[in-house]
Formats: structure tokens, C-alpha cells, sequence
């Protein structure tokens, strides 16, 4: 372990349930009801308040489920668009505090706060609180902030005290946090590498972080390695301030189950997209291709590849790539373990030319006037006003505010 309180400091500042709370702020008087947002089109829930939670809706969960178990919970569709701009807002308020801030993604950043304490004449701690409250006043959101010697640290110890906590961690007090707290919670070991961990009674992030460098190299590689250094105090993973423009973004995963129900294998690539768009958006990237695979029972993949007429982060436009790619894979009577999506051919947002055609520049039109549509029906009630797309689908009591025009794929 580190013998110096501070030979290094980051701060984790993470946004909590986060595309739920951008909705409370624009409907304030939901506070203390359970509230859900939704992938596309009413099929899957992709984000919930911590009152949702609590009475057992979970991520991922199919939509009449939630309405299942919590009737009175209330369901909003994403609207990436609007998430991003209060993003925005996010980091700029880290900005004042730090310059050097990595985008970790859409509602969590990492700040390098070396130096940070002698500019603001502040510890730690009151930095910490002082940023929580300038966010919640500025943004109308609630984060959690955690200061410690290495990245990792950082992110377990904001994640130890949501929500809207922080918690400072010493070098010190490095081996009394870690004894206490499962292997399990480390990022980057999910279950499967827990198990593993668990086979040579490993459970806890202390005992992890003492693992002799052999045996931790021939059960984890280097991703071990570096995870042992960070929990030791020792910073490995540098942030990424200026991040290579990556050649490729994913989101895939397994269905938890044989799935043969193609309504509900698309409402899990549906889940996906909504994920990647997230990150496209948060990043400022642009995508002009797309992968998109089903994993069959027997672990066979079949797979398309979408190409998209434009650079584009549009949920709308990519989902009906997907509906497309999505009948052209699938096989009735055939059963699936998995799916997924990757997106190729990324470009920066701020240096895409627009195309001859002005659908890039439609894109940004139509993002202007989904906001006026939302802020119309904010006003005067749900489906005021609605894109003609929509009209098939049935007024429900307390439910989406708006549609974007997506179609989940038959």
C-alpha cells in the first residue's frame, strides 16, 4: 500500500440514476414516485429512480413487467437529445474545477485534482461537497464524488456513498475501505471473473489487492495486474484527456435465457442501440456502420452489416438501420442467447461535412423541434402535440410524453 496520503489525486463525479433525474427536472412534481425511462418504443426499461428500484424494477426488465409490479410507477420515453444537453452542463461545471477532465461517459467524468487543493485554498472534502451542490443548483441533478490516489479508487469510493454522497479516501484509510468491500465491486470484475476469484477464496477487494503477482497473472493477465496496482494506491490507468478517436464502439450482451420471441430479442437490440447512442452522443462521435449479430442456442452468430447514407448519432435513424439488419437475421422457431451491436467508422461530430442531400442539417432541424414538441406538451399535456408515426399507438394513463418515430422490428 501507498505510504503517502496524496502522491496522487483523481476525483470520480458520477451522476446519479441519471436519465431519470434529467426527466425530474423537467417534471419536478414526480418527485417521490417511482420513475422509469424506456428504450424506443414502450418495450424495455434502460434506466429507473432508486424509488423504482426499491420495489424491484430492475434495468433490462420488459415494460409490462415494471407496470406489473409498480402500476403507479410513471414511464417516459429517452430523449437523448435533451440528456446530452444537460450533460453538457455537467461538464462544464467540472471544468471550472479542473482542466483536465476525462468523459468517461454521458453522466460520469474523472477530474485530475493534483494541484487542485492550493488553486481553491479547499480541501478535499470541501471540494467535493461544493461541487455536489453547484451541480444540483446549476444542472438539478444530484452526483456523488469520490477522491482518492488511483481512478479505480475513485469510482468505488463515489460509488460507496450514493446517492448524492462523497466520500474522500486517504492513502491511509486505503486497506480499511478495501477489507470491507466485495471482490465482486471492483470495475471490471464482473461474475464470471468473481467466480473465478472466489474458486481460491478471494472475496474481498483487500485480499485482491495482496494477490501474489503469479497466481494474479494466471487468473486475470494484465487487467489483474493493473487493477492490483490502482487498489494498492499506485496510479496505472492514467485519464484520458484528449482519448484516440476509436475505431469501433460496442454494446453487446447476453439475454440471460433462450429467447425465441423475436418481439423480444428486438426490444434487447433495441436496448443496445439506446446504450451506444448514449455514448455517440456523449462523446460527440458520429457513426456510419453498424454491426449488428444474434448469437443462436448452439453459440452459431448470424450477423449483418448496416450502412448507414450518412455520419449520424441519431436514435432514429439508426434504429430503422436495425429494424432492416434485424428481419434479415432473424428466423422464426430459432432460439437465442445473445445479441449485440458495434459501430464502425466513427468521426468526430464538430468536423462532419454535411452531405449534398441536407439530411445531416434536417437532423439538427428536427432535434430543434422534438425539444419545442417536448417543452409544448410539457405545458399543456401529454400528446399535445405528436409526430403522425405515433398515432397508432394507444393514449395510456400517465404515460410516454413523446415518441420518437422508432419501430421496434417484427
Amino acid at each position: 500500500m501507498v505510504v503517502s496520503n496524496w502522491s496522487n489525486a483523481i476525483a470520480h463525479v458520477d451522476c446519479d440514476a441519471f436519465y431519470v433525474s434529467c426527466e425530474m427536472v423537467r417534471h419536478p412534481e414526480l418527485k417521490g414516485r417511482p420513475v422509469c425511462v424506456l428504450s424506443s418504443q414502450n418495450a424495455i426499461v434502460v434506466a429507473k429512480s432508486y424509488d423504482a428500484k426499491a420495489m424491484g424494477i430492475s434495468t433490462g426488465m420488459p415494460v409490462w413487467e415494471a407496470k406489473k409490479i409498480a402500476p403507479e410507477a410513471v414511464f417516459f420515453a429517452a430523449d437523448f437529445r435533451y440528456y446530452g444537453q444537460l450533460s453538457g452542463k455537467f461538464f462544464s461545471v467540472l471544468r471550472r474545477y479542473s482542466p483536465d477532465i476525462e468523459i468517461y461517459s454521458i453522466d460520469e467524468g474523472f477530474m485530475d485534482m493534483n494541484g487542485i487543493r492550493l488553486l481553491w485554498g479547499k480541501s478535499f472534502q470541501q471540494l467535493a461537497d461544493e461541487i455536489r451542490a453547484v451541480i444540483q443548483r446549476e444542472v438539478g441533478i444530484t452526483v456523488s464524488v469520490g477522491i482518492a490516489n488511483t481512478r479505480t479508487l475513485a469510482k468505488l469510493a463515489s460509488e460507496s456513498n450514493k446517492p448524492n454522497g462523497s466520500m474522500v479516501l486517504p492513502g491511509k484509510h486505503i486497506e480499511a475501505f478495501l477489507s470491507d468491500l466485495p471482490v465482486g465491486d471492483i470495475p471490471g470484475i464482473g461474475r464470471n471473473r468473481a467466480a473465478l476469484l472466489y474458486k481460491f477464496d478471494i472475496r474481498t477487494a483487500l485480499q485482491f489487492s495482496r494477490l501474489e503477482d503469479g497466481l494474479m497473472h494466471r487468473l486475470l493477465g494484465r487487467h489483474g495486474m493493473l487493477l492490483k496496482q490502482e487498489l494498492s494506491g499506485r496510479s496505472v490507468m492514467p485519464l484520458e484527456l484528449k482519448p484516440v478517436l476509436p475505431k469501433s464502439l460496442s454494446r453487446t450482451a447476453s439475454m440471460g435465457k433462450l429467447i425465441a420471441d423475436r418481439h423480444l430479442v428486438a426490444a434487447h437490440l433495441s436496448y443496445h442501440c439506446m446504450r451506444l447512442v448514449s455514448e455517440l452522443v456523449a462523446k460527440q462521435l458520429l457513426t456510419q456502420r453498424m454491426h449488428l449479430f444474434l448469437t443462436m442456442a448452439n453459440f452459431d452468430k448470424r450477423e449483418v452489416q448496416l450502412r448507414l447514407d450518412f455520419p449520424t448519432n441519431s436514435l432514429k435513424r439508426m434504429m430503422d438501420a436495425i429494424k432492416q439488419g434485424f428481419l434479415q437475421v432473424f428466423r422464426q422457431g430459432e432460439t437465442y442467447r445473445a445479441c449485440g451491436l458495434t459501430a464502425t467508422h466513427i468521426t468526430l461530430e464538430q468536423t462532419a461535412t454535411d452531405d449534398l442531400f441536407g439530411f445531416m442539417v434536417e437532423d439538427r432541424r428536427q432535434t430543434t423541434l422534438m425539444l419545442a414538441v417536448n417543452e409544448i406538451n410539457q405545458k399543456y399535456g401529454n400528446r399535445t402535440l405528436s409526430l403522425a408515426s405515433t398515432c397508432r399507438i394507444k393514449e395510456q394513463p400517465k404515460g410516454l410524453r413523446f415518441h420518437y418515430p422508432v419501430l421496434i422490428a417484427y
